[in-house]
Parts: structure tokens; C-alpha cells; sequence
């Protein structure tokens, strides 16, 4: 498919594990590498073809704002939570009208990776197939990404289609905090508050789901002590 003009971006989160960091400032204005993490992922989109970020802000709403106002690419529209939060789920519900009709992007404003020789959302746009997806989300592996040590979010069939991760069970793939989502995952979406991950699940139960490896190094930017580990990866990648 064409790759998406529209891309929904999640940072109005409180960063509760990346404290003391976050107790002055919104967790995606915490830089590594010298450069905002939220910039890191709009860098991306905007090299994507990407001309309409739609960023949620609720804690440290102002300071995100004042930050954003000085980006041309992609264009900016805030999407105000300032009064309640509404969830991984409820923000792109609130922000449907701006995302128009076609699939977009979908990220998390703090995930961070190395991209491969081809670029991680241009493969998802390659990917991405709307007659038989409601959603394809980007997957690193449990094994071998820097910062995680988690069980994993999901197996993944040999034609891409994904399951949760079941109460014990150890799975091989970390949702790594992108995806390219259609419209139609919204479909009689819940009022208000709500996580995405019960859409997925919908989804997952109808066989629409499904997931693309990461191709390069996904870093998990969660707490103060990852900053390092992250920055040591982004400058042996340069080197």
C-alpha cells in the first residue's frame, strides 16, 4: 500500500518507572543521544512521507507543546487530554476525525531502534494489507534488544498472524511500539478510557491481526539506567 500521510503519536503516559526523570519534565522530552526521544520517532515518521503527527499530551502537557511548536515536518496537531487521560485505546478514538479515512501510523512517542538496511515503517507500509488486516504491528524479539527482560507480548504464526501471550507462557515477540492500524479496528470501540490491547485482541480472535519482525536493533528506553545502554548501541551503530 502507499505509505500512510497520518500517524497517531502516544505521549501523554506519566513515565512512572523512568522517575526521578520524570518528575520535571514529560518522559518523550527526555533525550538520548542528544536529541528528544518524541524527536527520534517524528525524525522517523516525517522520512516516512508522513506530513500529520497527531500527539495526545496530558502530563507536562505545556512544556510538549512548546516543544512541538517549532516542528514543520510533519505537521503537529495536539490532541488535548489535559483533563483525562484516555488510554493507549480512547486517545486515537478521540483523534479519528484528524486521521482521516485511510490506514496510519501508530506510535509509542518513546520507542526507540536502529533501523536495517530498510527502514522499519517503510516495510510496514509494504507489509500492510487492508483487505486482510485490521491491524500489523511491528515486533522485536525478546532475545537480543537492549533493555527488555520481559516475557513477550505475542506468538506469531508462519503467516504473520498474532496470539497474546498466555498467564505463563514465554513468547519469542515484544510489541516494539509501532503499528499501521486501519479504521475499521475502531469500529464500536469503547467510550472513554480503554487500552489498544483490546482491539488487538479483537482482532486477534477475527485472524486480523498480525505482526512484522523488526529488522535492526529495538531499544527499550524504560528506565534512567537504559538511557546509557541505548546511547552506547546508537554510537556503535554510527561507528
Amino acid at each position: 500500500m502507499p505509505t500512510p500521510t497520518r500517524a497517531m503519536v502516544l505521549a501523554a503516559g506519566f513515565g512512572t518507572r523512568m522517575r526521578p526523570l520524570t518528575e520535571t519534565k514529560p518522559k518523550p522530552l527526555i533525550e538520548v543521544a542528544g536529541k528528544p526521544l518524541i524527536d527520534h520517532m517524528l525524525d522517523r515518521l516525517a522520512a516516512a512521507g508522513v506530513e500529520r503527527a497527531v500527539v495526545n499530551v496530558h502530563h507536562f502537557a505545556e512544556q510538549l507543546e512548546r516543544h512541538l511548536a517549532a516542528r514543520k515536518k510533519p505537521q503537529i496537531v495536539i490532541s488535548n487530554e489535559r483533563g483525562k487521560i484516555l488510554g493507549t485505546g480512547g486517545a486515537v478514538v478521540k483523534a479519528l476525525g484528524e486521521l482521516g479515512p485511510a490506514p496510519f501510523f501508530h506510535v509509542n512517542s518513546d520507542t526507540l531502534w536502529i533501523d536495517g538496511v530498510r527502514p522499519n515503517l517503510a516495510r510496514l507500509a509494504d507489509a500492510y494489507d487492508a483487505q486482510s488486516m485490521d491491524a500489523l504491528l511491528l515486533l522485536a524479539p525478546t532475545a537480543g534488544s537492549i533493555g527488555y527482560a520481559g516475557r513477550g507480548d505475542f506468538v506469531m504464526a508462519r503467516d504473520g498472524r498474532l496470539r497474546r501471550c498466555g498467564e505463563n507462557e514465554v513468547t519469542p515477540f515484544v510489541f516494539a511500539g509501532a503499528a499501521l492500524l486501519g479504521p475499521a479496528l475502531f469500529a464500536q470501540a469503547p467510550p472513554g478510557e480503554f487500552a489498544l490491547t483490546v482491539l488487538f485482541e479483537r482482532a486477534a480472535a477475527a485472524g486480523r491481526l498480525f505482526g512484522l519482525r523488526l529488522e535492526g536493533l529495538w531499544m527499550h528506553v524504560g528506565t534512567p539506567e537504559a538511557i546509557k545502554a541505548a546511547e552506547a548501541a546508537i554510537a556503535a551503530s554510527a561507528a
